[in-house]
């Protein structure tokens, strides 16, 4: 496909525009309920135990409960993320669940640069927030290296790491940042990490 401008009928794609604009508004509300949980290893849920209320503003892509067949659809209708190794995980009470990865070469890809030239995700070249609540299911002291949680690669031929996020066995944060480790941190604002085992 060449790059250029192209025309469409809106008439023809109202509906659609209105459909994506209601899932959009209803999404918002669904999330806004959601808070930060206060306890180490508890999910983001409606309800109480928050600390505070996850921040929504210019939230444009939301992946929760919506799983099957290897994709991970995001509630706001833009980019699915693609799944291997995963199954849907539940939180029970809620729609929020996610996905439950199990072992190593279990992970998700969200290619918010993959796009060709539709490129709804055009911000994340400048800019952008990535927020996660991760819950690891096994014994951190049997581990050899640090779990990695997430993480930002730049779509070259190097799928250089721009930002990565890993869990360590003496449940310190490791930060890799533009391919270089940084330091072993200890969890911010006395946010631990336990296991749920």
């Amino acid at each position: 496909m060449s790059e250029g401008l192209y025309l469409a009928h809106l008439k023809e794609r109202l509906e659609k525009i209105k459909k994506v604009v209601k899932t959009w508004k209803e999404v918002d509300e669904r999330v806004k309920q959601l808070c930060l949980p206060t306890e180490a290893g508890a999910a983001a849920s409606p309800g109480a135990g928050c600390s505070k209320a996850v921040p929504t503003e210019g939230l444009v892509g939301y992946l929760a409960g919506s799983f099957a067949e290897g994709q991970w659809k995001d509630e706001y209708l833009g980019v699915n993320a693609t799944v291997t190794s995963g199954e849907l995980a539940s939180t029970e009470g809620t729609d929020n669940g996610g996905v439950r990865f199990k072992g190593r070469g279990s992970w998700a890809e969200w290619p918010v640069s993959k796009q060709g030239e539709n490129q709804p995700y055009y911000f994340a070249n400048n800019g952008f927030t990535l927020m996660a609540t991760v819950t690891i299911h096994a014994g951190l002291e049997e581990l050899s290296g640090p779990i990695p949680l997430m993480g930002v690669r730049i779509a070259d031929t190097a799928r250089t790491v721009l930002l990565g996020l890993s869990c360590t066995k003496d449940k310190q944060w490791s930060v890799l940042c533009r391919g270089e480790e940084r330091e072993a941190i200890a969890p911010a604002r006395g946010r631990q990490i336990k296991n749920t085992t």
